[in-house]
């Protein structure tokens, strides 16, 4: 439906790292020529670094894409803990049959392996992403690698990308050696707010919008230059969702009150804070929401709101009633379903009439997750009762990592927690 609203021929804004809609900002133009040019002059080492979201994926993409002539690619993101999972996984891309011998026996397995690829004239380039989260013994085992060479080259050219964690780990005294080895230290910084507005109409491009007309207003860009701070993955979550929000409106450019809905529809803004009328947006001020905040049930298609003062409303989701409740819905905030209302009750009564039992949430769970994964299932009234019985939540949709949160137990039906 957006597609076709918009006519486009495919999604602009989706999560795939697809090099075709690769931005050269001067960040990315800069990182992609020093990657480029380590690999081309076999250095050995080299760096990546970016905030999450910045487009560090996309960017090895498109480097493997332009040395594949000249190279053998091994692109590494799965979960290496220690050294051995490292010579394993790697010898696994290479197409190695028996992979279940010891660490020297399959280092001797890959050596062999880099002389023959050595013969060929292609180098060996091994991306390893994520590599903030690897251990420093594996990290040590990446070093060692660079001793695969030969009196006049390197094997293998090693490029270790990852968030701004991973140059902290290089830092450390027990990774100096590895450090040492690293002649190229590449890091993307977040867009300006005129090169957002670039890479949106980049990536609009690139999906077939050929019209002259801007499809997005210049208040509404600046609304995402705010909000997104020059993130590519915000950018497009929020690009993504005005966009359905458009075709829903039946809107044939995405205004600033969009703009709005889509921030609070994902959450990007803070909880109980106000929004920023275009004209106060900038790199250095941003604004956020004062609408509640809710969280997205996907099974149901359903809201729920978090009111400031405790209570939940209801309002049925956009593809049920039409275009009708967006405009009412954009004009009042939120719907109030007064048949669905709970009223206020005062934390001690309402925990002293339930049994209920204590949860940590892990990092990066929602108030959703945890009601999902403990019951099953996360209907309304469920969440309801879990933001009743915890009143100290701030925002049910960001939950601090190892916060406890209470859970009703219901013994008398099926939503008795797993």
């Amino acid at each position: 439906m957006v597609l076709r609203h918009f006519m486009l021929r495919e999604q602009p804004f989706g999560v795939s790292p697809d090099p075709r809609y690769l931005y050269a900002s001067a960040t990315h133009r800069e990182a992609l020529a020093s990657l480029l040019y380590a690999v081309d002059s076999g250095l050995g080492f080299v760096t990546l670094t970016a905030k999450p979201g910045m487009g560090k994926t996309t960017l090895l993409f498109e480097v493997l894409r332009r040395v594949r002539e000249t190279a053998r690619t091994v692109f590494l993101f799965q979960t290496i803990s220690t050294p051995i999972d490292l010579v394993r996984a790697l010898l696994i891309d290479l197409g190695a049959k028996d992979t279940h011998g010891s660490l020297v026996e399959m280092q001797a397995q890959l050596n062999e392996f880099l002389v023959k690829q050595s013969a060929t004239g292609k180098r060996l380039v091994v991306v390893v992403d994520e590599a903030q989260n690897l251990d420093g013994s594996v990290l040590e085992a990446v070093r060692m690698l660079s001793n695969f060479e030969t009196p006049r080259q390197k094997l293998m050219q090693i490029i270790l990308s990852g968030q701004l964690q991973l140059a902290e780990k290089l830092e450390l005294p027990d990774l100096l050696q590895l450090r040492q080895r690293i002649s190229i230290f590449g890091h993307l910084k977040p867009l300006s707010a005129a090169e957002t507005n670039a890479y949106i109409d980049h990536r609009l491009r690139v999906a077939g919008h050929d019209s002259v007309e801007s499809l997005f207003t210049d208040s509404a860009l600046a609304l995402i230059a705010g909000y997104s701070e020059g993130i590519p993955r915000n950018i497009n979550t929020i690009c993504f969702n005005a966009l359905s929000l458009g075709s829903v409106h039946r809107s044939k450019t995405i205004d600033a009150d969009i703009v709005r809905e889509a921030i609070a529809d994902r959450d990007v803004a803070r909880h109980g804070e106000m929004l920023a009328a275009p004209d106060q947006v900038n790199e250095k001020s941003r604004h956020v929401v004062s609408e509640p905040q809710f969280a997205r049930s996907q099974q149901s298609e359903r809201r729920l709101f978090f009111p400031t003062s405790g209570t939940c409303t209801m309002a049925s989701s956009f593809s049920g009633q039409g275009p009708q409740l967006h405009r009412e819905t954009r004009q009042n905030r939120f719907v109030q379903a007064n048949t669905n209302q709970i009223p206020a009750t005062p934390p001690s009564i309402a925990v002293a009439e339930l049994q209920t039992r204590l949860v940590k949430a892990r990092d990066g769970q929602s108030l959703y997750d945890i009601c999902f994964e403990n019951f099953g299932s996360c209907r309304p009234e469920i969440l309801r009762e879990i933001v009743r019985i915890n009143p100290w939540l701030c925002d049910p949709d960001h939950i601090e990592s190892g916060q406890d949160i209470a859970l009703p137990i219901h013994p008398q039906d099926s939503m008795v927690c797993k």
